[in-house]
């Protein structure tokens, strides 16, 4: 009954709000955490990577909700299957592989971005709502009763909005904030804190695809292995152009 739509909404959102007081940072911080620490930008680069990574999931829960409405009961037992770990596990591996990449320096002729873009926070963001905690199972359930897709959404929305509510809003800044410091008391650090940030995350995408299969999970590591080899191979093997700085002389045309 349209009487009964605020207060369902409210219920929602504050569901929303115990998953992200509670689980959202146990579940989270390793992965997102350990980027922003690794790529140590400082607190405004963590700010970035902060709504980036929110924006996912919120993005995320929106469309699980969608999904649950026009799908039914049957996509909440997909999605409890195991494939969020393999999809969390895929993305954090992927994270890793190009935390490690040899850095590249924003140009200051042509403009081209720093190595690191801005999709691995966002990526992460949307694969870690993948795993049916018991706020988001409820609310899944929920969408999956429901007349439809566009109900289920907007459940799938309100839920994201309580999730937003969380300490990662505080924790993802200090964990860049602590990384730029360090970065900036001692500059030799930055390549250990970026390959060492690499190595947690590879880990831990692994352990998430060895949940469904310790092969795969063992293929994955060596492929994120020889593809960072790969990588840091060619930039040894390329040689660098020699620089001529320019003279301007008075009175040249």
């Amino acid at each position: 009954m349209p009487a009964e739509t605020p207060t369902s909404l409210l219920t929602v959102f504050l569901l929303g709000v115990s998953l992200g007081l509670t689980a959202c940072a146990a579940t989270c911080l390793p992965f997102i955490g350990t980027l922003a620490f690794g790529k140590a930008g400082g607190r405004r680069a963590g700010l970035v990577d902060t709504g980036l990574f929110l924006g996912g999931r919120l993005l995320a829960y929106a469309m699980l909700g969608g999904l649950a409405g026009l799908v039914g009961a049957g996509f909440v037992k997909w999605l409890a299957g195991g494939l969020g770990n393999l999809v969390i596990g895929g993305v954090a591996c992927l994270t890793a592989l190009l935390l490690a990449a040899p850095p590249q320096k924003h140009h200051a002729v042509c403009g081209r971005p720093q190595k690191l873009a801005s999709f691995p926070p966002f990526l992460l963001g949307v694969a870690l709502t993948l795993i049916p905690c018991a706020p988001l199972a409820t609310l899944l359930a929920t969408a999956a009763a429901g007349p439809s897709a566009g109900q289920g959404a907007l459940l799938g929305l309100v839920f994201g909005l309580g999730a937003l509510l969380t300490p990662m809003l505080v924790l993802i800044p200090a964990c860049a904030s602590l990384g730029g410091h360090l970065r900036g008391d001692q500059p030799w650090l930055a390549g250990l804190l970026r390959q060492g940030a690499a190595v947690v995350l590879l880990l831990i995408g692994c352990r998430r695809i060895a949940t469904l299969s310790p092969l795969a999970a063992l293929l994955v590591l060596l492929c994120v292995l020889l593809a960072a080899l790969l990588m840091h191979w060619r930039r040894w093997r390329t040689p660098r152009a020699p620089v001529f700085p320019l003279v301007f002389r008075a009175g040249a045309d």
